[in-house]
This record gives C-alpha cells, sequence and structure tokens, in this order.
C-alpha cells in the first residue's frame, strides 16, 4: 500500500556530481528541556542548546535534517552522559553517516554560601557536553565548563602606593574523562586557583572578605591557566584538557588571554 510520501521526491538523497565531501552537515541551536545529574540534590532540570552534525559523503547531495529533531524529541528528557553515546550512534546510523557530532549546553546552577555570613544563594555556570564518532567508530566524549571568576593584578598591587585593579575573569576548562567527575568539582578546581571566587549573593562581611582575598592573592593571566593546568595533571581522571582564561580588564578596552593544552598520551 502506497502511503502520501511515496510520491513525494526526496532531494536529500540524490546524487552530487561534485565529489566533495561535507565535514559537517547538520542543525544549531535547537532548545530542549533536559534532566542533568546534580551531586547534591539527585537531578538538575534545565533547558539545553543542542547541535547536532554528520559528516556527508560526497556523493550525498543532503542530509535529513528532520531526522535530527526526531532522535531528539525521541529521548524526551533522558538525556545524560550516559545516554551521549547511544544518541549518538543512533544519529550517524540514522543519518547513514561515518561521522557524528553533538554538543549539549545549559546553565547549571549550584548552590553556594557566602565566605562569612553564609547566607545561600545559587550561581550559575556554562556547561557543554561534546560527544563525537570518528571515521573508525571511535567515541569521544568531553566536558566544557565555564567559570566566573575574579582575578587582581600583581604588578598593579606592586607599582600602586595603595589598591590594585582587578576584573572579571572567564575561566574555560574542556576536558577529557578517564572517569566520571562531578560538574561541581571541576567548578571548585577552576574556583580554587582563581584570586578569588564569585558569589551570587554577599553582606558586607562577605565583601570585605572576597575584596582582601583577592588583593592578598594576586594573579596573572598566565598564573590563572599554569595553576588550573597543574590542578589538572593531579587528577587522574582527566586524560586531556583545554584551559583558558579570558580577563576582561577594567583598565583597558580589551581582554588578555591565555591558553594550555594538553592532549591525549
Amino acid at each position: 500500500m502506497n502511503t502520501a510520501t511515496d510520491n513525494i521526491p526526496d532531494i536529500q538523497s540524490s546524487a552530487d556530481s561534485r565529489r566533495i565531501a561535507i565535514d559537517k552537515v547538520g542543525i544549531k541551536g535547537i532548545r530542549h528541556p533536559v534532566q542533568v545529574k546534580d551531586r547534591t540534590s539527585g537531578v538538575q532540570h534545565t533547558i539545553a542548546y543542542f547541535n547536532m552534525y554528520v559528516g556527508l559523503p560526497h556523493d550525498f547531495k543532503g542530509t535529513h535534517m528532520s531526522r535530527f529533531v526526531e532522535i531528539l524529541n525521541s529521548r524526551e528528557r533522558e538525556i545524560s552522559v550516559e545516554s551521549f553515546e547511544p544518541m549518538l550512534r543512533e544519529m550517524v546510523s540514522k543519518l547513514e553517516a561515518e561521522t557524528g557530532h553533538l554538543e549539549m549546553s545549559f546553565p547549571y546552577f549550584i548552590n553556594k554560601a557566602a565566605p562569612v555570613s553564609g547566607v545561600e544563594s545559587l550561581m550559575d555556570y556554562e556547561v557543554t557536553f561534546l560527544g563525537e564518532i570518528s571515521s573508525d567508530g571511535r567515541y569521544d566524549f568531553r566536558i566544557r565548563v565555564v567559570v566566573p571568576a575574579t582575578s587582581l593584578c600583581p604588578c598593579s598591587k606592586q607599582i600602586s602606593a595603595y589598591g590594585a585593579h582587578n576584573q572579571r575573569s572567564h575561566v574555560t576548562v574542556t576536558a577529557a574523562l578517564e572517569s566520571h567527575v562531578w560538574i561541581e568539582e571541576l567548578v571548585t578546581l577552576i574556583e580554587s586557583q582563581a584570586s578569588c571566587e564569585l558569589f551570587g549573593l554577599l553582606k558586607r562581611p562577605d565583601e570585605k572578605y572576597v575584596t582582601e582575598r583577592a588583593y592578598d592573592n594576586p594573579k596573572f593571566v598566565e598564573d590563572m591557566v599554569r595553576d588550573v593546568a597543574n590542578a589538572l595533571n593531579q587528577d587522574e581522571r582527566v586524560r586531556a584538557y583545554v584551559v583558558e582564561c579570558e580577563n576582561f580588564e577594567s583598565i583597558h578596552n580589551h581582554s588578555a588571554y591565555a591558553l594550555i593544552e594538553k592532549t591525549d598520551d
């Protein structure tokens, strides 16, 4: 029995004569509700942006964009680190591709207590899960965390009669893991290497503490990436990483930036 779609031409599946393969083709920036494991409360409900790509062979004209959405919706909200690989392999299989790439970016919230008063508030962090299937079928997973922090300039402190300029910094770690690491653990590792960490809510005694903490712990952007890299090197669960730091300078109209990469052995 013929269906309504049997008589509709499938242009995407037609042959292409240019013989140029496409490395990534798919959908970008689609939002979907997800559940992410939380170290303290079990599950955190959030909204994620997905980028979903496959490699297109040289003889295929196009890919079937609707199948990406079908795969995403078939999972409903049951998307986690554990389900990432099955979802990615399903995507590669259904789109008849050899390679695939999946990104899931979402805000993640951690309840933090202020350092003196103990008042609690939520801090949000940008987290991304990245999965890839290579042409030999190998699966690779990485996690990226963007952590805002405070950095205080050692040079400014040294040469000034009083005070020192400081700025907001974004420290980004993209890590390949040997075993499970909680998002909270990565955030704590990064924050502990900054001049001072950030908090959503501070009382006056807390503000005094963080101001003096940063002043007593000055760091260049180079110090930040080296100290974070050194801490990652001590964690056997981390196989490879990229550490980036961007300081949004308070006395310049530009940022300071540094990067360290440790590749797979």
